[in-house]
């Protein structure tokens, strides 16, 4: 682990996404993942204290798109981060993407009944906000 990560790492809002993708991946891993050995996560944001005490507890899939996740979280060279499915810079390669996209469809709903349901509405605004923003863009670019 790099200082530059620490650093990164240490911004509130960063941890608060990198929190969520882990609740999510714990989500996702149970329900998709029923007969895998899952163990607590083992990355560099864990041993930096960004999922306190309660780490996920995912496969070693699961394990490996948290750790895959964490990095591009921290390096995210936007400022504020938009929503990554708006933005004009893919940092997630396809596959990661991809499994990204599917985390997020299957536990985003899930997660609402599961401590979750002021963060849900708060990303349906922000997302049609960022939808808004994304199609006045692109209208604005033609």
């Amino acid at each position: 682990m790099n200082e530059r990560f620490a650093e990164k790492m240490s911004d509130a809002q960063v941890v608060k996404d990198t929190r969520l993708l882990g609740d999510f991946s714990v989500i996702y891993c149970r329900g998709n993942h029923p007969d895998a050995d899952r163990v607590p996560l083992t990355s560099d944001g864990a041993s930096l204290g960004v999922y306190g005490r309660k780490l996920p507890i995912v496969c070693e899939e699961c394990a490996r798109l948290l750790r895959y996740a964490e990095k591009r979280r921290a390096f995210c060279p936007k400022d504020p981060k938009p929503f990554c499915s708006y933005c004009d810079t893919h940092c997630y390669s396809s596959e990661m993407r991809e499994f990204m996209r599917e985390v997020m469809r299957y536990a985003g709903p899930r997660s609402i009944t599961r401590g979750h349901a002021i963060d849900s509405v708060r990303h349906l605004v922000e997302g049609r906000r960022a939808r808004r923003e994304a199609e006045a863009r692109a209208s604005s670019d033609q």
